[in-house]
């Protein structure tokens, strides 16, 4: 309650406001709730593959950078460098049928889907052999094979989407879970917390993966949230939440398993804040001024989920230096080619801008239109 003089004036509104401590740097990203179980370790095989698929998001995104500054690229171009272990872990948990959906940073979720670099490359470039015909570009991209609903440049619009995926699958009685990916920044939209309460609700089978990277475009979270805890974000709605170390695979996993388990119970929805955070500026048009290259600095050097893995993979012994930089090679090879797919590509025939904007009638629903 805020006291008042006796003139019925705010007695706090003499007093400036306390300065806010940066919470960024009060819990730097890979700093979790100590209260977080104990993290199950990864088999040799489970940290191998979770070595190849973060490095092989990392060098594509590295190439779409490239190719960006060559002017192969247009529009805007969003890297996910740095947040390689959140949508891998989360993708270790996820089954067949199970949903992804996120923003506009989406090159790393679709191929931790498992969708082909060749069509995520050709997309970025606007070609005809993207993923979305050349018409999505970088932000928009889709697989109805692979149960990836989009790249959305709407900031909150796919939460509200998945939402209603957790809402079908609910319906069909399928056992499926729909993980939905949103940023610090987005977890102020208000469509955000409908969604939190209908999901609640209705006890929906939904995963919210905030990827909490400490800045919002240029802004850092502390100058934007009132609460900065955001795993708590859910709780007037009863939802739980957890706060992991979004650069450690394994918590991420170990989460991820908690979260999906509540889901497929029946229990509603279910909150993980990763603390994660992004090496390279909010889009490629972004300098980052607004943060010290030091900070970067120590996180790419003390907290980088890929170079966890791989000092875990040489600690044991199994594998040595040049295994794993013949893993690098190959997956370098994988990204030029895919790059080479890209340009070879021609560009989509002026006839596509009139396709794929109404759903066609089958000829049941034609004939009773």
């Amino acid at each position: 309650m805020v006291s008042r003089s006796k003139t019925g004036s705010r007695a706090a509104a003499k007093k400036p406001a306390a300065k806010r401590k940066p919470t960024a740097k009060r819990r730097a990203a890979g700093k979790a709730d100590s209260s977080s179980p104990a993290i199950i370790p990864f088999t040799h095989e489970e940290d191998l593959a979770a070595y190849r698929n973060m490095l092989m998001i990392r060098r594509f995104e590295e190439k779409a950078g490239q190719m960006y500054g060559m002017g192969l690229i247009g529009g805007f171009c969003h890297l996910y460098i740095g947040q390689e272990a959140v949508v891998t872990g989360m993708q270790m948990v996820a089954k067949e049928g199970d949903q992804i959906i996120t923003g506009y940073r989406d090159h790393g979720h679709m191929l931790a889907a498992g969708l082909d670099p060749k069509g995520v490359m050709a997309e970025l470039t606007g070609r005809e052999g993207g993923l979305s015909k050349g018409k999505g570009g970088s932000m928009h991209m889709f697989s109805k094979e692979k149960h990836f609903y989009g790249g959305h440049g709407i900031v909150g619009a796919q939460v509200a989407l998945g939402t209603g995926l957790a809402l079908a699958n609910s319906y069909r009685d399928n056992d499926n879970v729909s993980y939905v990916y949103f940023g610090d920044g987005a977890s102020n939209q208000g469509q955000v917390y409908e969604s939190f309460n209908m999901a609640e609700l209705w006890r929906l089978p939904v995963v919210y993966v905030i990827e909490n990277n400490q800045y919002a475009m240029g802004t850092s979270i502390d100058r934007a949230s009132a609460q900065t805890d955001l795993s708590k974000r859910g709780a007037s709605f009863n939802i739980p939440g957890e706060q992991i170390d979004g650069m450690d695979i394994r918590a991420v996993r170990d989460a991820g398993v908690r979260a999906a388990d509540w889901c497929r119970a029946g229990k509603g929805p279910y909150i993980l804040e990763m603390m994660t955070y992004r090496y390279r500026g909010h889009s490629m048009s972004d300098p980052a001024k607004y943060r010290a290259k030091e900070e970067v600095s120590k996180m790419r050097e003390e907290h980088d989920a890929i170079e966890q893995v791989r000092a875990r993979l040489l600690e044991g012994k199994k594998v040595s230096e040049a295994d794993l930089k013949e893993i690098d090679k190959e997956l370098r090879a994988i990204v030029s080619e895919a790059a080479a797919f890209a340009k070879a590509s021609p560009e989509p025939d002026p006839s596509e801008l009139w396709t794929d904007i109404i759903a066609p009638l089958s000829s049941e629903e034609g004939a009773s239109a």
